[in-house]
């Protein structure tokens, strides 16, 4: 991950990710490269517009649902198993979609 902030880093900076500009964010904050790593995030970033990836991020964020407030004691412990599930299959689609925008910082 480390890798990733730093190309973000130099990409809110302004500044090309090069292998070298990569390194020396790492450096500086003292984490041990590797040299295989920084030539695979770099060769991956050149074909991507991450300003692209990161509208996608945003866009794809999972909304709050809002339920309406049941009345009845009996269909309240009626409905809390099946409001679960729903809510699971919502949270599942919106963190794959998620994924599959990140993923795609990777080619």
């Amino acid at each position: 991950m480390e890798y990733i902030y730093a190309s973000l880093l130099l990409h809110s900076a302004g500044k090309e990710i090069s292998e070298e500009s990569l390194k020396k964010v790492l450096e500086a904050a003292g984490i041990a490269i590797d040299e295989v790593r920084v030539k695979m995030i770099v060769a991956a970033l050149r074909e991507i517009n991450i300003n692209d990836v990161i509208r996608q991020a945003t866009t794809f964020a999972p909304a709050v649902a809002v339920q309406p407030a049941t009345t009845a004691p009996v269909q309240a412990a009626a409905k809390p198993s099946e409001e679960k599930k729903e809510e699971e299959k919502k949270e599942e689609v919106g963190e794959e979609t998620i994924a599959e925008g990140i993923s795609a910082l990777f080619g």
